[in-house]
């Protein structure tokens, strides 16, 4: 039988009853990075509306990593606003504590 063009690239199928059905997995990323709050809420966002880059950013095996851009991109914003408002309060040097 001849192979098809996914069993040339390296594909593999399982037999489900009288069906082939290709094992498909995902590319593993690097490296695990964290996903706090703010990359959880642009993961929900990219679900809901921005569908087709979610699948993309998913199927590349890129979502977590790019997540995690978000989340300390985010984080810094975050930290740099409370400053911003602490100076303008005239707060002086009180400090936020992460994780409360």
């Amino acid at each position: 039988m001849k192979k098809t063009i996914f069993e040339e690239m390296g594909g593999i199928y399982i037999r489900h009853g009288d069906y082939l059905i290709p094992c498909l997995t995902l590319p593993e990323e690097e490296e695990q990075r964290f996903i706090g709050v703010w990359g959880q809420r642009h993961k929900r966002y990219l679900k809901e509306h921005k569908r087709a880059a979610y699948i993309t950013l998913l199927t590349s095996g890129r979502l977590n990593s790019y997540l995690a851009d978000i989340e300390e991109q985010a984080q810094e914003r975050f930290e740099r606003i409370v400053e911003q408002m602490k100076q303008a309060q005239g707060a002086g040097d009180y400090r936020i504590v992460k994780g409360r």
